[in-house]
């Protein structure tokens, strides 16, 4: 096997070790978002004189995430499909140059 598979292999991993660090930075991102909104359902709820309560919260939250979840698991995937393939190119190279 040649040093050109080898690298080929290795950027497959290290875009798909960017990708998902680029998801979890996302998700950092709308942790801190989420928190900024929940302040504000509280202080809306407050100043209309009604209760914020939980279940109601996580609702909001929940219409919300599911969008987010899908742009993570759409990326989580690719990095997944790329890696796997890389790592079927560089074994099959190694089988064909050690048999």
């Amino acid at each position: 096997m040649n040093n050109s598979d080898y690298n080929k292999a290795e950027d497959a991993v290290n875009n798909t070790q960017n990708s998902l660090e680029n998801a979890a930075e996302k998700a950092k991102w709308k942790v801190n978002e989420l928190a900024d909104k929940a302040k504000d359902y509280i202080n809306e709820k407050r100043a209309n004189d009604e209760e914020a309560s939980h279940e109601d919260w996580l609702d909001k939250v929940k219409a919300n995430v599911s969008d987010a979840w899908e742009g993570v698991k759409d990326q989580a995937s690719d990095a997944w499909e790329k890696t796997k393939d890389a790592a079927e190119d560089v074994k099959a190279e190694w089988n064909k140059k050690t048999n």
